[in-house]
């Protein structure tokens, strides 16, 4: 059955899915069959024992579909960043409207401000470019895809 992720407590090893029919089913440690830990929203594959699942593996379609790759994010920060397409690359439209927002203001007050509206965004990009190509490749698919952390 398919089913994603409600919640996983590291400290009891155990969490709870909700199944593609509606249900809801309980796992432990023990039934993760996973490569990387359970994370709330990860979809995942599972057998049903009553309301127990089992043998409960990644489903293939969201780390196929829903990965972005760190490489790509990275370089949109560093060279495209001002503009937000590495926040609209991620998924993130909200930050991305906010980059996208500024930088069209700030292009318009530059002219008395010396461009630094720009600047100051363009160096929050180039930050986080940086911080993506220093990630590894699961440390990045779980912070900004998974957990879909916005900011640092």
């Amino acid at each position: 059955m398919r089913g994603q992720i409600l919640d996983f407590s590291m400290r009891d090893n155990s969490g709870v899915i909700s199944g593609a029919d509606g249900q809801r089913y309980y796992f432990t440690r023990a039934d993760w069959h996973g490569d990387r830990p359970p994370v709330r929203g990860m979809e995942v594959d599972f057998e049903t024992d009553g309301n127990k699942a089992q043998n409960v593996y990644i489903a293939i379609s969201s780390t196929v579909s829903g990965s972005k790759n760190r490489i790509a994010a990275g370089l949109l920060a560093i060279f495209l960043g001002g503009l937000g397409i590495h926040k609209f690359y991620l998924g993130f439209t909200g930050p991305g409207l906010v980059y996208l927002l500024i930088n069209t203001i700030g292009f318009f007050i530059t002219w008395a401000l010396l461009f630094i509206p720009n600047a100051i965004l363009g160096i929050f990009a180039l930050i986080e470019g940086i911080i993506y190509l220093t990630k590894s490749d699961e440390e990045f698919e779980r912070l900004y895809v998974i957990e879909r952390r916005q900011w640092f």
